[in-house]
């Protein structure tokens, strides 16, 4: 299996070799996108994503979810502005945890892309290695010559995401109050699609925001019952976390699917709600 996530310092090695990766800033919350967080320090060379305006589609009427998958030729676009050729090796980082990279990742693998790599720990994990940080904004080093060629990550959609919840094969990962339907921040309704377990994916990095082991991550999807071989996929609020749960089975070699309208969709389409 190939190599999704990249340690500072080895990214820091790579950015001096002969064949540098892309490097894309993707940080975010649920505040929102954060340019000033990197305008005010990133790894040298990398260039802002806006994950709200590049990264998904307008909300519309809201019923594709809060973040719609965009449309390839925007995405293409997207790419292109930041200089990514067929050719090239990516990696993306957030503050810390992957919550948002994942959701970049995702998108460049769905692109079509194949070489493409997550920075463990982030920002984060780049500060505390003590490497160079720069401040104020970037630009590409070469035009972006890329082609977008959606399907090279497969996803479900609601009617497909239902037939696996309904067999405990649909991993939500959400906070478990808020998947419990304790709590609902963002979305109109509380709780899950029924039959959905539940797999937080901030039980699958550690305090500094690194991704635990492949066996730890293995261990905490066979306590859902889903393991190497099982088809699954993954939900979270509105795709973006989802993609998370889906970079973490690729580190502990299990295989999800996506479901990109996740709850928020599930929630406008007046599908059966589940809590507890």
């Amino acid at each position: 299996m190939a190599a999704v996530l990249v340690t500072a310092v080895e990214l820091a090695e790579e950015l001096i070799g002969d064949r540098p990766p892309v490097v894309l800033d993707v940080r975010w919350s649920l505040a929102g996108s954060d340019p000033e967080g990197y305008r005010a320090g990133h790894v040298p060379g990398s260039l802002f994503v806006d994950l709200d305006a590049d990264l998904a589609a307008p909300v519309g009427n809201g019923s594709g979810g809060r973040h719609p998958l965009p449309d390839p030729a925007a995405l293409q676009a997207t790419w292109r502005r930041v200089g990514i050729r067929a050719t090239d090796g990516v990696v993306v980082y957030d503050a810390d945890n992957a919550s948002a990279a994942a959701r970049a990742w995702w998108l460049l693998r769905w692109s079509g892309l194949t070489d493409v790599r997550v920075l463990d720990g982030g920002m984060a994990a780049w500060r505390a290695a003590g490497l160079w940080v720069k401040a104020g904004s970037g630009t590409p080093l070469v035009p972006g010559t890329v082609r977008v060629r959606p399907g090279g990550m497969p996803t479900v959609d609601a009617d497909g995401a239902a037939a696996l919840a309904a067999g405990g094969a649909l991993v939500d990962a959400r906070a478990a109050a808020r998947f419990r339907g304790e709590v609902e921040p963002v979305d109109p309704v509380a709780g899950h699609i029924p039959g959905a377990v539940n797999v937080p994916f901030t039980s699958l990095v550690t305090e500094d925001g690194r991704f635990r082991s492949a066996d730890e991550i293995g261990a905490a999807f066979a306590a859902v019952r889903l393991r190497p071989g099982t088809t699954a996929a993954a939900s979270c609020g509105s795709g973006v976390t989802a993609c998370h749960l889906v970079l973490a089975g690729a580190v502990a070699g299990i295989d999800l699917a996506l479901y990109p309208g996740s709850w928020s969709q599930w929630c406008a389409l007046g599908r059966p709600v589940e809590v507890g």
